[in-house]
């Protein structure tokens, strides 16, 4: 037990981190006409170096681009799929005291994967790291939640089967292609997962045309499919949370629902999991994790508000944990990201800083790293 040399470590974070001003204004003058593609791309650059610098700074041993170049967490990935394009919905997904904006995605042909812009984003992170490069991008899960069964059409899949099969050699392909780029430390982001342990969040998958009680299942087999021929030197972690849009939440409940077959038969290395409200309900369900082969990031310290947790409340629930799952198998996170979407948590930078410095130097304490 102790110092980590390999992902997941054992004080990490999400992804996704708060836009600085300068970004933002960069964005609205891009948007406006005002600059050009490439003058946004040198901004964005400039920025990333920034905060890749003060991640490193911090102690933390592995570094994300922020998702700078990002609007959205997963739909900017979905686009870049072959058979998947971006359209205005309706309305956006609502969440507790809050609404998105109503940019969503269909399937207007096979699915694949012929290459994506974030290959070359990672290309730039990997560049400037001297700590471990570390890259999100959505889980398959996920991008068929968003739809259900309801939303694909019979047209071009006849079948789920082949669907699914397609949804699995796309995000096959993706993962090789980034690790061909150099990535070894790879996150599938998913809400999926977590929102089907909601009963409320269950009947409207079954609404969309789906048996949520076979979902897990379902998105376990796609995922191994995934990753059957991952690369041995690659790690792939999977976040799983209800919802992160302006420090505002979708869904509540324990991960029971899903437990066994997230953290037992699917071939992820790691888990960072939401634990940082009484919503995510206890630590039970970490007695299905297989001993002494995968990690779970404890998302103790919440990145929905500028509170600075007190050090002796989150080592008391590390001591929780551990009644279900052995302390060298845990490490350390914040829930989410800062920034699951281009607006952000509402707190302010320094905070987040503050909170990610604290779990460099918790984990410090708890497991010498």
């Amino acid at each position: 037990m102790g110092i980590r040399t390999s992902p997941p470590f054992r004080a990490d974070h999400v992804s996704s981190l708060l836009r600085p001003l300068a970004l933002k204004e960069a964005r609205a003058s891009f948007t406006s006409g005002a600059i050009s593609a490439a003058d946004l791309k040198a901004i964005e650059d400039r920025e990333i170096e920034k905060v890749v610098a003060r991640q490193q700074e911090i102690g933390l041993k592995c570094a994300t681009d922020g998702e700078f170049r990002r609007t959205w967490w997963h739909l900017d990935f979905f686009k870049g799929l072959a058979g998947v394009e971006g359209y205005q919905a309706a309305q956006g997904s609502q969440f507790q005291g809050a609404q998105k904006k109503p940019d969503a995605i269909r399937v207007v042909g096979k699915i694949g994967f012929t290459g994506h812009p974030q290959i070359e984003h990672f290309k730039y992170l990997k560049s400037i790291c001297t700590v471990t490069p570390k890259v999100a991008i959505p889980a398959p899960s996920v991008f068929h939640f968003r739809q259900g069964s309801a939303g694909i059409s019979k047209d071009i899949y006849p079948d789920t089967d082949e669907y699914f099969a397609d949804v699995a050699t796309a995000w096959r392909k993706a993962i090789h292609a980034f690790y061909d780029a150099g990535c070894r430390y790879l996150q599938l982001d998913d809400v999926a997962w977590a929102l089907l342990c909601d009963p409320r969040q269950r009947e409207q998958a079954k609404a969309r045309g789906d048996d949520a009680d076979r979902l897990p299942a379902r998105y376990s087999e796609t995922i191994n499919a995934a990753l059957k021929d991952k690369p041995a030197d690659m790690t792939v972690t999977m976040h799983s949370c209800r919802g992160n849009f302006r420090s505002t939440f979708v869904a509540s409940g324990g991960y029971e629902f899903v437990a066994e077959q997230l953290l037992g038969k699917t071939n992820i290395d790691g888990y960072f999991l939401e634990f940082d409200t009484d919503r995510a309900g206890g630590f039970e369900p970490l007695r299905f994790l297989p001993r002494g082969r995968k990690q779970v990031v404890l998302g103790l310290v919440t990145s929905k508000s500028g509170r600075l947790e007190p050090k002796d409340e989150i080592r008391r629930r590390i001591d929780e944990a551990t009644k279900y799952v052995s302390l060298d198998q845990l490490c350390l996170s914040p829930q989410c990201g800062f920034a699951s979407t281009e607006e952000g948590n509402v707190l302010a930078e320094e905070e987040q800083w503050a909170k990610l410095r604290m779990i460099v130097e918790l984990a410090g304490e708890v497991w010498g790293s």
